[in-house]
């Protein structure tokens, strides 16, 4: 008698009618509960995985049903013994894949939302904050690519709305009689209005080196005009409503101070390595989003910084990860 199993089996393995091959087949938002090092500390937490084999011209399809079944396995062999980094258990899953479907390569991404223990800016008070892990590997015959990356929220001043804001401040003063030393000299100690973004910075980092995660997390914060917080007392507000003020930013702005911060702290980076910064903007006072992104290797990057002269290639993500 010939197992049902069997018979799905041969149908997947069976020749397509179109004979194309496939960059990518399999799945997405797969649920898992994992356990990961954050520093010094352990937790089990929920990710979502994707992952994704390549397909040759003669197979009809993959084993759909066998990923989340492989998904555990590759999982209970880290897990049970050790928590792993979000990029290693990304990576071990991937090696998993390709050995047990048989693929040539195999993409799996990883998130996880973390929870972070903060102090408030003023008051100190013991807050928890959300950020995003993120593991990216892809792993074939030909060797492995990994990288590590964050997602964390933060507040953008708008330095347009502030510079129409302080023109129009600057136009009243002097019409109250104000000398321009005066008015020169309250604008600069009196924080100008303009419109707050609710932010969400990311930051990938693709190496073999290890990178700390909560460093990606600070610079991502960092790009921002000011990190926020899921608890404030009053002075802890005002602390975050001015400082947001002072340094003003636009996603442009935090893309590229993400970047070059990163840069400076992970100064041990190959040139072949990978960056990735992205950041998007919740407008308040449009309908819509305001997104800004830059990628591409590190010696891309390195050398448009030291020559002045902007770089033709910017290389994408999946080309990195393909070597």
């Amino acid at each position: 008698m010939t197992d049902s199993r069997e018979l799905l089996d041969d149908v997947q393995a069976s020749i397509p009618e179109v004979r194309i091959g496939l960059s990518r087949a399999g799945v997405r938002g797969v649920q898992k509960a994992i356990r990961l090092r954050w520093g010094g500390t352990e937790k089990l937490i929920a990710a979502e995985i994707d992952c994704a084999v390549d397909l040759d011209r003669t197979q009809k399809g993959v084993h759909m049903s066998r990923f989340p079944e492989l998904f555990e396995e590759a999982i209970e062999e880290v897990v049970i013994g050790e928590a792993f980094l979000v990029e290693e258990l990304a990576e071990h899953i991937a090696r998993h894949i390709v050995d047990r479907q048989g693929a040539g390569r195999a993409e799996v991404h990883l998130r996880a939302h973390y929870p972070v223990q903060r102090r408030t800016p003023v008051t100190g008070l013991a807050t928890q904050e959300m950020v995003a892990l993120i593991g990216i590997a892809a792993a074939s015959d030909a060797g492995l690519r990994r990288l590590v990356g964050v997602e964390a929220t933060g507040i953008n001043a708008c330095p347009c709305a502030q510079g129409l804001v302080r023109g129009r401040a600057a136009e009243r003063l002097a019409d109250a009689g104000f000398d321009e030393l005066d008015v020169d000299r309250i604008l600069e100690l009196v924080p100008l209005a303009t419109h707050n973004q609710r932010g969400r910075g990311t930051l990938y980092v693709g190496t073999d080196a290890r990178v700390n995660a909560e460093e990606l997390v600070t610079i991502v914060e960092g790009s921002m005009s000011s990190p926020i917080y899921e608890l404030l007392k009053r002075p802890d507000e005002l602390f975050v409503v001015e400082h947001a003020h002072l340094q003003p930013r636009f996603v442009e702005d935090s893309v590229r101070i993400a970047l070059k911060s990163a840069l400076e702290r992970y100064d041990t980076l190959s040139d072949g390595d990978f960056l990735l910064a992205r950041q998007v903007n919740f407008e308040t006072i449009h309908n819509h989003e305001v997104l800004a992104e830059r990628f591409g290797t590190v010696g891309e990057m390195r050398s448009e910084l030291a020559r002045g002269v902007g770089e033709p290639r910017h290389t994408e993500l999946r080309e990195w990860l393909a070597g």
